[in-house]
């Protein structure tokens, strides 16, 4: 995915770029024979329009927050999530 940009006052910063990640900036513990990488938890995935759904959804209520929910369900798709 090229990357996801939000048309939202609390996410116009935000663009969900997969590729501008690196390795260097994530410390990882050694990697062994034994170690499975585990598969990323829906409850882990996309903090950022997690954050900002959640403070919408307490503030003004879940009605009212209608294109937060969608960027974060667009932002789970994008990795793989059925939502």
């Amino acid at each position: 995915m090229e990357g996801a940009k939000y048309d939202h006052p609390l996410l116009s910063s935000f663009s969900l770029k997969m590729s501008s990640l690196s390795a260097a900036s994530v410390e990882l513990p050694p990697a062994s024979e034994n170690t499975e990488k585990k598969p990323l938890k829906p409850c882990c995935a996309c903090p950022e329009t997690k954050k900002v759904r959640d403070a919408c959804i307490i503030e003004k209520g879940e009605e009212n927050c209608g294109d937060l929910i969608e960027a974060h369900k667009e932002c789970m798709r994008s990795l793989g999530f059925k939502v």
